[in-house]
């Protein structure tokens, strides 16, 4: 009898990896199981896996034998993109029982028969050209705020990415079944929910695979803000080539989106957009970043970037670091090219030795700090709502402004998961921003 039973997870990977976690276990405790967490002894623990840098590859082997310290009996299941793309390898990794691919693991208490330990993993994983159906995710109980899945998959052939071949074609949930997990995510109390995807201003491209348009991201989004009880939204990773005009429009005017936008980059030189096949150029991602701080100001711009990608000249990367340095955004995620077995860009010629992409991310990553502390200082002196979040760090309570800066303050359990009026004061010695409690109405 498998009833009773404990289980844990762990996450690699993004924000819609943590939706989908979050969903796969509300299944298993629906079934009778009891949820735990990942540093406690539990009988089975399920790795949720990412395929997207080479680290969360080599992490997976960690994790494995860190749950099987706790208990060498345990039942170990992999799932998520690694798992899809790379189902035996997994397998074969020493403790893993079962794999499941990206179809199978919405349905992974059905794969359990018993918890006797195999010699080596089972693998059950589709053809991706079969996951052409779509399952509703959303997290929740794990954090302050929700991360709500409204699409999945990607039609974009990007040359360096695996995406695609981990999670299929491109599909959305419907309007209405979006609507109502935002719904029930608001009646539990959160006060944020995240939208998240793989490509989500794609949203509305048929369940079943077909390319018609029931809904537009627009549509969603006007939606979505009409839900009570949900006093913030926020627009994960976006395409500048997907996030029009009327949407940031539509952002700046409304009740609850906040303004941050995350919109990935990848390379600030035409030439090498094109090798890397993205849908669109240098051009179009500064009329999205002068558009968005016209009508928001205040806004907060996350960009991703990838540096090291094959003919990249020291010229080439010259291009993107000043063309960052000069845009009016405020931090950077920059992801070193690692090469992925089955993209076009692993036979590409021009690539890049290793201590020099070494050098180029260092040195992106210095432009971000010195990005966000910028943007922080131009934030000083602004009253602006912080929701806190649950945790004690060493003493200080942390939160985030509607538009992504991060204070502290001393440990106080009152604040967790409210929203305040505060007025920023200072950037603390470790970057984050000390502030006063406003005399404005303080939310709850």
């Amino acid at each position: 009898m498998i009833a009773e039973k404990k289980v844990a997870f762990y996450t690699l990977g993004c924000k819609l990896n943590f939706s989908e976690t979050s969903t796969i276990a509300r299944n298993f405790v629906s079934e009778g199981f009891e949820r735990v967490q990942f540093e406690e002894k539990a009988d089975i623990y399920v790795i949720n896996t990412c395929s997207v840098t080479d680290n969360a590859d080599k992490r997976f082997k960690s994790i494995v034998k860190n749950a099987l310290k706790k208990n060498d009996e345990a039942f170990l299941i992999a799932v998520g993109c690694y798992a899809q793309l790379k189902p035996e390898e997994l397998a074969a990794v020493d403790g893993v029982d079962l794999v499941l691919g990206a179809t199978e693991k919405f349905n992974v208490t059905s794969y359990i028969n018993d918890l006797t330990k195999n010699n080596i993993g089972e693998v059950h994983s589709c053809e991706i050209s079969d996951a052409d159906f779509y399952v509703g995710s959303y997290s929740i109980g794990d954090r302050t705020r929700a991360f709500l899945k409204v699409q999945d998959g990607c039609d974009y052939k990007c040359t360096y990415c695996t995406i695609p071949l981990a999670r299929g074609i491109s599909r959305s949930d419907t309007l209405e079944n979006v609507i109502n997990n935002a719904r029930e995510i608001s009646s539990k109390g959160i006060k944020e929910i995240v939208l998240t995807g793989v490509n989500i201003g794609d949203y509305g491209k048929g369940e079943f695979g077909n390319k018609k348009h029931e809904h537009t991201f627009l549509e969603l989004v006007k939606e979505l803000d009409t839900v009570e009880g949900i006093h913030r939204l926020r627009i994960s990773s976006i395409e500048p080539n997907l996030l029009k005009d009327e949407t940031i429009d539509f952002v700046s005017k409304s009740n609850s989106f906040v303004p941050h936008f995350h919109i990935p980059l990848q390379s600030g030189s035409d030439e090498l957009l094109k090798k890397m096949k993205r849908r669109y150029l240098r051009k179009t991602y500064t009329d999205r970043v002068s558009k968005i701080k016209e009508v928001m100001p205040n806004a907060c711009i996350g960009v991703d970037v990838i540096v090291g990608f094959p003919g990249e000249t020291d010229e080439l990367f010259l291009e993107t670091y000043n063309y960052l340095n000069e845009l009016n955004i405020s931090y950077l995620h920059v992801f070193t090219y690692s090469e992925r077995p089955n993209t076009e860009a692993v036979e590409m010629d021009g690539i890049v030795p290793k201590k020099v992409r070494a050098k180029r991310s260092k040195m992106l990553r210095g432009l971000s700090a010195k990005k966000r502390r910028a943007f922080y200082e131009s934030q000083l002196g602004n009253t602006l709502t912080v929701l806190f979040e649950n945790e004690n760090k060493e003493g200080y309570i942390n939160g985030f402004t509607e538009n992504y800066v991060k204070v502290k303050a001393p440990w106080n359990p009152e604040l967790v998961n409210t929203l305040q009026k505060v007025t920023l004061t200072e950037i603390d010695k470790d970057g984050l921003v000390r502030f006063n409690f406003s005399k404005q109405k303080i939310l709850t």
